[in-house]
């Protein structure tokens, strides 16, 4: 659906730049409150492909709050175990069903399925995305922001807004607008996703992480008989055929039982960085997602810390805009929410740099540090409460109801 700049409203509470995940669920939980917000997306329609496809328990439970929780359940995989191995030996074993949530598992499901549940959802409240419109810059002031908005034939509006919120990626607009720093750096070599048919000698409970002198690669079961691969790649090719992919399973999974590729559905490689804005609020503008917080895909827990920043900010500011609370409490959402990202950071950074240690040495004290802590159900449980990001939020009131009735919503 295309809309023209001159269809939009002169002024708004709220607009959304991005209708990723991100931005959908915040304007579900905005919508849900009985904000209207107005939800700007650069491109024609949404994202086709499956990208992340990892949905992690404390996600699920802050889905609760829109009501799309059970949609994702019933199609997606539940994945109750994460493995980390060097080639053909377990290093750490860390399950998920003794977590204190309703979801002790991961859930496995394209993020272009879970971007559609969240557009329906957005649709069945009353809300709707708005195409393909690009914000070139946000001037901000005292009582709020003034949103340059062009269409596709070049023509350019301005919407006034009482806030403004970045869902606009690692290249944010806002986020350069408002002038907020993003500190970090690049990861030298490349990733590459790719969704295969394939043999797997394991069973699809459970994702793995190998460790080689090569470079990481995770192999995560999806719907449909389907697998993940991700990999780091020193120069990645455009697409993977099956030889590429056969051959970085061969150089990087395991040996003893190899897997056998048979077909590739889909493959993508990107660069990424790691990286935090100095700042998650500047004003009326605020940073989600992407926007905010950029890292190493090695835990699957991009986008859902970009979701959960979303559902977060959407009840604060329904409550500030119902009059409910006074502004100053739109301070919490970095508080809260900034820890956590940087927490992500820091974990995937390590664990990145772990997995593609290559000298000898290093790969041996790892592997001796990792296989004895793997020993300790502290040490394990710890492990899968930080992948889960169950560790986080710890006033959030959800998290006591949840804890009594302990997986009594596993399909």
């Amino acid at each position: 659906m295309t809309t023209e700049p001159t269809a939009l409203p002169a002024r708004t509470d709220v607009v959304i730049v991005g209708a990723g995940p991100t931005g959908l669920a915040l304007a579900c939980g905005l919508a849900a409150r009985g904000v209207e917000p107005l939800v700007l997306d650069r491109i024609a329609q949404g994202a086709n492909t499956s990208r992340a496809a990892v949905v992690h328990a404390r996600t699920l439970e802050v889905l609760e709050d829109i009501e799309v929780t059970e949609h994702l359940l019933r199609l997606g995989l539940v994945v109750p175990r994460f493995t980390i191995r060097d080639r053909d030996r377990p290093l750490l074993e860390i399950p998920f069903q003794d977590l204190p949530t309703k979801y002790p598992y991961t859930l496995m499901l394209p993020q272009d399925v879970t971007e559609r549940i969240l557009g329906e959802r957005l649709a069945a409240l009353g809300g709707r995305v708005h195409r393909p419109l690009t914000v070139t810059g946000v001037a901000i002031d005292d009582d709020g922001a003034d949103v340059t908005v062009v269409g596709p034939d070049g023509s350019t509006v301005p919407v006034r807004a009482r806030y403004v919120v970045g869902c606009d990626g690692m290249h944010s607009v806002v986020r350069e607008s408002a002038g907020i720093g993003f500190t970090g750096d690049r990861y030298a070599q490349s990733f590459v996703l790719a969704d295969v048919a394939m043999d797997w000698p394991f069973t699809r409970h459970e994702v793995h992480l190998f460790f080689s002198p090569s470079g990481l690669v995770v192999v995560a079961p999806l719907p449909r008989d389907l697998y993940r691969i991700v990999a780091t790649l020193d120069e990645a090719p455009e697409t993977l055929g099956i030889a590429d992919v056969q051959a970085l399973l061969d150089a990087r999974g395991p040996v003893a039982a190899p897997a056998a590729v048979r077909h590739v559905e889909w493959s993508s490689r990107f660069r990424v960085q790691h990286r935090i804005a100095d700042t998650y609020r500047n004003g009326p503008v605020f940073l989600v997602g992407d926007a905010a917080h950029v890292h190493s895909p090695a835990g699957g827990q991009g986008m859902n810390t970009g979701i959960q920043d979303g559902i977060m900010l959407a009840g604060l500011l329904a409550d500030v805009l119902g009059g409910h609370t006074p502004a100053a409490e739109l301070d919490r959402y970095e508080t809260v929410r900034r820890p956590v990202a940087l927490g992500v950071v820091t974990m995937t950074h390590r664990l990145s740099r772990a997995a593609t240690a290559r000298h000898p040495l290093t790969r041996f004290l790892r592997n001796t540090a990792l296989h004895a802590a793997g020993r300790i159900r502290r040490v394990r449980h710890a492990a899968a409460m930080s992948l889960a990001e169950l560790n986080t939020d710890p006033d959030d009131r959800r998290r006591a109801s949840a804890s009594t009735t302990a997986g009594s919503a596993a399909p």
